[in-house]
C-alpha cells in the first residue's frame, strides 16, 4: 500500500488524530495529511529536532533505542514510532487512547513496508493463478491481521474491507 493511502486509512479509523506524517530515515517526508508545504516541513523539522534530544538523553542513561515516544500536553499529544528507518509521526487531541493510537502508527508504517521479491504491478497473492483456480466455495483464509485487533477495532476493519 502507498503511503498516502495508508494515512488515509489510518484517519478514517483513528478520529483521535489530528495530524500524521511519515518520515524516511534522512527527514524527508514520504506522506503527510498536511497541505501546507511549508508547515509540512516545519513539522518534519520539529520531529527530527524532537527525536534528537530524545536520543541524546537515551544516550546519556546507556538505553537501548526509542521504538516509540509519546509527548502530552493539556493541547494534545506527539506520537512517534520508529520502525525500519522510518518514521510515523501523529498530534492528538487532548487524552488520547494511548495504546490504540500507537497501535495504529505501528500498523500504518507496516502496511507501506516493502515486501521483498513484491512487483507492484503484479497481482495480490490473493489474485494469483491457484486461488483463480479455487472453487468458489472453498474457505477463506483466515484474517489474521484482524484478528489481532484490539476491540472495537475489528468490526471496523471488516466493514471497511466489504466497501
Amino acid at each position: 500500500m502507498d503511503a498516502a493511502q495508508a494515512l488515509a486509512d489510518l484517519t478514517e479509523i483513528s478520529s483521535q488524530v489530528v495530524h500524521v506524517a511519515v518520515l524516511e530515515s534522512d527527514g524527508s517526508v514520504l506522506a503527510s495529511t498536511i497541505d501546507d508545504e511549508a508547515r509540512r516541513a516545519r513539522f518534519g523539522e520539529s520531529i527530527t529536532a524532537f527525536l534528537s534530544e530524545a536520543d541524546a538523553l537515551r544516550a546519556s542513561r546507556n538505553l537501548p533505542e526509542l521504538g516509540q515516544l509519546e509527548a502530552a500536553t493539556l493541547d494534545g499529544s506527539v506520537f512517534v514510532v520508529r520502525r525500519g528507518g522510518r518514521l510515523a509521526i501523529a498530534t492528538t487531541r487532548p487524552d488520547p487512547t494511548v495504546g490504540l493510537v500507537f497501535y495504529d502508527l505501528k500498523h500504518c508504517l507496516r502496511s507501506i513496508e516493502d515486501v521483498p521479491g513484491h512487483d507492484a504491478a503484479a497481482p495480490p497473492p490473493a489474485e494469483s493463478a491457484a486461488a483463480a483456480e479455487a472453487p468458489a466455495s472453498a474457505p477463506a483464509e483466515p484474517d489474521t491481521e484482524a484478528a489481532a485487533l484490539p476491540p472495537g477495532r475489528h468490526a471496523r476493519r471488516k466493514a471497511d474491507a466489504s466497501a
